[in-house]
């Protein structure tokens, strides 16, 4: 069986060498993240050469997403490296405090902090393990009582109880990092703490001018990991091109138990509106040290497959961890016996629907009679990958194969659910190229002769948006 879920993996030094990257792929990577929290412009560029040589040795698309860091929300740096904070002990975050850190406070990155909070607020530090009850705020300086004391770090985020900080969603780094991303044609930009739809449509006015000399332009992520986002979900969902569920700040945010429902609803909305979804943090985190994952942690990964998330994804797990190939093979067993058990409600799904549009329309049938017909898959000719896109959106255990004549299109199908995107030459005859897709599919061991398969494309060829015909096909 082939697998619809598709699985992110984060590059980072356990997966540095070629050898290990060629194994995650080989694996069942489908989309490599970036990170550029971390790393040099010089070394996110060579990456990228090195994963598109690496999917081509191999043989399958690969989509490439940068990750923007976002702002710096965090705490600065310890004399010591780090302090011990003990129940209420007396604790300052000072924005102009110039020395190291100790017991009695830190400095800050995140200089607007003691406008953003007020007496009586929770600040969370180091992902919710520390917390502080602010006491007062004195110029740049907030007084805390620590409420939850442990190992404090250099660096480590900050995150106020029910949101509000007024972090810009682009830094000026960032602004640099997406000129990077485009030099080498990144196919996702991710956007971190985004609180609105203004900060997807800002990040893609300087992605699209950043790439203009290349003519790319790239999809946009947008990671929810806000309090504030998630009012705005179905706005910020419009400006782009899908979302993260990113659960560490999320969850730190709006408390860990509202998570679970938040991640529900997310996936829900986003394949409502033909977006695609990632579902992101701690996924497989045992993994970073234990060679099998946690029951609890292949729960969490069915259960997100089962929601229908487009792709599941992996951080520390292949970045920094240990078994960063066993995690990959791990989640795609996960995932792959999860969809087995996806109930297909295509029946139910279209009743009362209406599609507006012909080429919609005929992605719709195309489902609708794949099913119904048994067929071994469902062919798509398509330009600009829309109707692979709404065809994914459904739970169908047929295959759908994305065919296209564009570099960027084949990258960008690699995220979607249940679509194995192909190259395919430029056809000016409809038949012509209908014969073509047949014979790849075959010549790929799709097909076999005797076997039915539904195929969609548009006439005249080559114009986005125009699939306006459906054939059932049978390979002689």
């Amino acid at each position: 069986m082939s697998r619809a879920t598709k699985i992110v993996a984060t590059l980072g030094p356990a997966c540095n060498e070629d050898e290990v990257l060629e194994r995650l792929l080989r694996a069942g990577v489908d989309v490599v993240r970036l990170n550029f929290s971390h790393g040099s412009a010089e070394d996110h560029i060579r990456r990228a050469e090195t994963v598109r040589a690496l999917a081509a040795k191999v043989g399958k698309t690969v989509a490439l997403m940068a990750d923007l860091q976002g702002p710096k929300i965090r705490v600065g740096r310890f004399a010591d490296g780090k302090v011990q904070l003990e129940v209420g002990q007396p604790f300052v975050l000072d924005a102009a405090r110039a020395t190291p850190g100790d017991g009695a406070g830190v400095g800050l990155d995140y200089k607007e902090l003691a406008r953003d909070v007020r007496a009586g607020d929770t600040l969370l530090l180091n992902d919710g393990l520390i917390v502080l009850k602010v006491d007062d705020v004195r110029g740049e300086a907030v007084h805390t009582t620590v409420q939850v004391g442990g190992e404090l770090s250099n660096n480590k985020g900050i995150n106020k109880l029910g949101g509000g900080l007024t972090a810009p969603a682009l830094t000026g780094k960032d602004m640099e990092d997406i000129r990077t991303a485009m030099s080498f044609r990144c196919d996702y930009l991710a956007v971190s703490f985004p609180k609105s739809a203004t900060d997807m449509e800002l990040a893609r006015q300087l992605a699209n001018v950043a790439g203009e000399a290349l003519r790319h332009k790239p999809a946009l992520i947008a990671k929810i990991e806000r309090s504030e986002a998630i009012p705005q979900l179905e706005a910020i969902l419009k400006a782009s091109d899908g979302i993260m569920v990113a659960r560490g700040d999320l969850a730190v945010e709006v408390g860990n138990a509202a998570v679970p429902a938040l991640q529900k609803r997310m996936i829900r909305v986003a394949r409502e509106m033909d977006k695609v979804v990632i579902t992101a943090t701690q996924m497989m985190e045992s993994m970073i040290v234990n060679p099998v994952p946690t029951r609890a942690e292949v729960s969490d990964v069915a259960n997100a497959v089962l929601d229908g998330t487009d792709a599941v994804m992996l951080s520390a797990e292949t970045a920094a961890g240990k078994y960063p190939v066993q995690t990959v093979e791990a989640m795609a067993a996960i995932a792959l016996e999860a969809e087995q058990a996806a109930e297909v409600r295509l029946d139910a799904d279209f009743t009362n629907k209406k599609f507006a549009r012909i080429d919609q329309s005929i992605a719709m049938a195309a489902l609708f009679t794949a099913h119904h017909q048994g067929c071994k898959a469902i062919v798509a000719l398509t330009e600009s990958g829309s109707t692979a896109l709404w065809m994914s959106r459904y739970n169908i255990r047929v295959p759908i194969y994305a065919l296209t004549t564009s570099a960027t299109t084949e990258a960008r199908m690699a995220l979607y659910r249940n679509v194995r995107p192909l190259r395919i030459a430029k056809f000016s005859d409809r038949d012509a190229a209908l014969a073509e897709a047949e014979r790849l599919l075959v010549s790929a061991g799709v097909l076999r002769p005797g076997d039915t398969y539904a195929i969609t494309c548009g006439e005249p060829m080559g114009y986005p948006g125009g699939t306006n015909m459906l054939k059932v096909g049978q390979v002689g």
